[in-house]
């Protein structure tokens, strides 16, 4: 028994020998792909030395004697920290992902061939100016001559994920910036999704009328009502189930509620306590590990720039210069619009138009698919834009037999200059210069909120598509393509794109809202990302006589949600300090404790506290209960809770109490009982996944961020490596945005924000901060990866300064890339 015992000893041992040598030898060779930030190395490309100062937060200063080899140096940086990024999001507006991930993304591919935006990005780089040209060559060197680094040393593929997903790299190529800008502007789109969403609601709805309260405009003046899709279209089925997007962390479809955010504001000397002017910025996408952004600084002939990149991207998004900052928010601008063609019935290969049948422009592509036979899809293109797939969107749902649905958008024009706008703004040195590059600006739009010296602005930028009055439904329906006055007429001038140059009240402002009040067609836009931050931003600009660069970061990190301090007054009006007293324990217990601890509430939605959390699932709960009879299954399609919806019912605002009352029910609910129905439903599941105790909730619990790799987060024991996991404060309607994911059975998980926040003070531009939600490096092993993490949540900010020597003199690592010529 002793001998089989210490055999049974030897055994596990040896194995766990073998496990040790196994992680180290795992160990070993992803460190091999960590970048030395010490050295000097000898590259192809350059006509000058560049020099590479990696600060205390591992940010790179790029110096070098022209503007070509500065950005040269930028994309070698940008490859030494997030290549693995870099070549991903390529593949994925490629539409190649499957040659390295197999059957999972097939259906990502199909819609991005589909779009053709790699091809669009191809012809447009002939567009650009030769400035802009020179600066793509000289970055897609910079990115080689890293690749040829990592080849030529050994250097473990360039990033540990490349053992796992071994695929070879293409060398980068200047139309790959360009693509990325178009794949940034799919992931910022929304419009589509509302178009079929709405046709699919009018279709769902018995009552047209009340379309506008699921799906309410932005508060101000009303649009002329619109016909219902039913009679555009006769015949579609109340309810078609629709094929779904394909729900995968590498997708670049944006679902409803998480397209683009941001806020972005401005004081002009006589509002700024320094007498300079002031901007903050926080652009928001969905967060990931590494984050979409970089942070870097740039010295350019016309002088220094820093602030935030995407790798990828040779330009400064948002950031600043010593004598400009700007910032970015979503514009919201309807550049999107779907177009229902009808098929020719004697040949399905033409599509009807306004001068008779036409055939399709077609042509094959080939997707490569790993461990599977390659499939070839036919490509199809109308007038109107390129024929999307039944899958995308739910569109099969809204599409009558004999006709395919295809997609008008401004960022498929083949002469897109977006990347020279970009150029042109890192060099402007005034508000006025600035506004006159965005005219180059085609897609994404974007609100470029703008600070000089003296002057702050705000220009709308991205083309907008001029419609015809006669629109049938005014780009807010899938609307039918082969009529004239449906057809896009090009685009609007400029001049007609909102602009606001030195306000008066010395203070400017946007949180996705509703920025202009138009008629169609020069409106901007229905359908606005925000109808409740900005109440809150408008009360903490006005309590100020003058403005600090701390007050903006105040307000930025502000927590406090408008939405819940004017719902809950409404929805709880009949249920406050009601009822008879209930034993502990019982339902009715708890109901009369949560509303006394939401009585007592300010409205702050803070990490540590438990009435967030009640709230929400109240207001989820509240929303799920007063359409699933009207909507059905359609009803999950509303993932997040609308506040204009929920105030429209409790208001009765053109009779939407009518909500209240479930159909199918033969008494009559009022609002009250839906509200007291909720609640117990809210409790119910908060007891459930979190305990009874109440006062014990914490909403950071269910409020997590979730900055995951979208490859290797979801993989045993590795997830806990590469995933970055946070309690934080905010919600969907607070300043400090954290956008819920609203899927179960974690609908509370922060899924989209803020993922650079950045203050910019001119009167004292070395003072400017700025801040990313992970960390500069995409490599897991690298001390880099995570280490703004908990700044980030804490809201703390790093310096955000031009300022050479303080560079140097805390360096984690200078690099010096010399011409390859160069003798020793």
């Amino acid at each position: 028994m002793g001998q089989v015992f210490r055999w049974l000893l030897r055994i596990a041992a040896g194995l766990v020998v073998l496990v040790v040598l196994g992680i180290g030898l795992v160990y070993f060779l992803a460190g091999q792909s960590l970048p030395d930030y010490n050295q000097t190395q000898k590259v192809a490309g350059l006509t000058a030395p560049v020099e590479i100062i990696r600060d205390n937060a591992n940010v790179p200063h790029i110096f070098a004697p022209d503007d070509p080899d500065v950005f040269f140096g930028l994309g070698y940086a940008h490859a030494q920290d997030r290549l693995w990024q870099m070549t991903t999001l390529r593949r994925t507006v490629q539409g190649r992902l499957s040659e390295v991930f197999g059957q999972r993304t097939l259906r990502i591919d199909r819609l991005l061939r589909r779009l053709d935006l790699y091809r669009l990005a191809q012809s447009s780089f002939e567009a650009q100016d030769d400035y802009t040209k020179a600066a793509l060559r000289a970055y897609a060197a910079g990115v080689n001559a890293r690749l040829a680094e990592i080849n030529d040393e050994a250097l473990g593929r360039g990033a540990p994920e490349m053992f796992l997903f071994n695929a070879p790299i293409a060398p980068w190529q200047p139309a790959d910036s360009i693509a990325l800008i178009k794949l940034m502007a799919l992931q910022l789109s929304g419009h589509l999704e509302d178009e079929v969403l709405r046709a699919r609601t009018s279709l769902m709805l018995h009552d047209n009328d009340r379309l506008k309260d699921i799906m309410p405009d932005a508060p101000g003046s009303g649009i002329a009502a619109l016909p219902e899709y039913a009679q555009l279209f006769p015949g579609l089925p109340r309810y078609a189930a629709g094929t779904p997007m394909p729900q995968d962390p590498l997708s670049p479809f944006p679902e409803r509620g998480l397209a683009g955010a941001s806020n972005a504001w401005a004081a002009a000397p006589s509002r700024s306590a320094s007498g300079g002017t002031l901007l903050a910025n926080d652009p928001h996408l969905g967060f990931t590990a590494p984050s979409v952004w970089y942070l870097a600084r740039i010295e350019l002939q016309s002088g220094g720039v820093i602030g935030a990149t995407i790798p990828g991207i040779p330009a400064v998004l948002s950031g600043r210069s010593r004598q400009l900052g700007w910032g970015i928010t979503s514009s919201y601008l309807d550049d999107q619009d779907v177009f229902i063609e009808r098929l020719n019935p004697d040949n399905p290969e033409e599509y009807l138009t306004p001068d008779g049948y036409k055939p399709f422009e077609s042509r094959p592509s080939i997707i490569q698919i790993k461990d599977a036979p390659p499939i070839t899809l036919t490509l199809r293109w109308t007038e109107n834009g390129p024929v999307l797939p039944g899958s995308h969107y739910h569109l099969d749902s809204i599409t009558p037999p004999g006709h395919v649905a295809a997609l008008g958008w401004t960022a498929l024009d083949p002469a897109d200059t977006t990347m020279t706008a970009a150029m042109e703004l890192m060099r402007s040195s005034n508000v006025h210069e600035a506004i006159a590059a965005g005219e180059k600006f085609i897609a994404p739009s974007q609100n470029l909120m703008l600070i000089d010296r003296e002057t702050i602005a705000m220009k709308t930028v991205g083309a907008m598509p001029s419609r015809d009055p006669r629109n049938q439904s005014q780009g807010r329906l899938p609307s039918q393509g082969w009529r004239v006055e449906n057809r896009w007429q090009g685009r609007l001038p400029y001049t007609l794109n909102p602009e606001f140059v030195s306000p008066k009240g010395g203070i400017l402002g946007n949180t996705n809202n509703k920025i202009v009040d138009r008629p169609f067609p020069n409106h901007v836009s229905f359908l606005w990302g925000d109808t409740q931050r900005i109440n809150r931003w408008e009360r903490l600009m006005q309590a100020r006589q003058v403005h600090t660069r701390e007050s903006f970061i105040e307000a930025q990190l502000d927590t406090v949600s408008f939405t819940a301090r004017s719902l809950l007054p409404l929805i709880g009006a009949d249920l406050w300090f009601t009822g008879e007293a209930a034993p502990k324990g019982t339902p009715e217990r708890q109901r009369q404790i949560a509303l006394q601890m939401l009585a007592d509430w300010n409205g702050e939605m803070n990490e540590h506290m438990p009435e967030p959390l009640i709230y929400a699932a109240w207001l989820r709960a509240l929303q799920k209960r007063l359409i699933e009879d009207e909507l059905g299954p359609l009803a999950a399609q509303f993932k997040h809770v609308d506040p204009i919806f929920i105030e429209r019912v409790y208001r009765n605002i053109d009779g939407a109490a009518v909500w209240c009352d479930v159909r199918q029910s033969a008494p009559k609910e009022t609002c009250t009982d839906m509200a007291r129905l909720a609640l117990d439903d809210a409790l119910v599941w908060i007891g459930e996944k979190y305990g009874t105790a109440l006062e014990s909730l914490r909403w950071g619990d269910a409020h997590q961020a979730t900055h995951d790799h979208p490859v290797l987060g979801e993989v045993p024991i590795l997830r806990y490596f590469v995933n970055i996991r946070q309690s934080t404060s905010g919600g969907d309607n607070t300043l400090e945005r954290g956008r819920t994911s609203g899927e179960d059975p974690d609908p509370f998980l922060n899924v989209h924000g803020a993922g650079y926040r950045g203050v910019y003070d001119l009167a004292d531009p070395d003072s400017s901060v700025f801040i990313i939600s992970t960390g500069q490096s995409g490599h897991f092993l690298s001390r880099y990866y995570d280490d703004m993490a908990q700044l980030w949540r804490r809201g703390e900010y790093i310096p955000m300064s031009l300022d050479v020597n303080l560079a140097r003199a805390a360096a984690v690592g200078i690099t010096h890339l010399i011409p390859e010529d160069t003798k020793d």
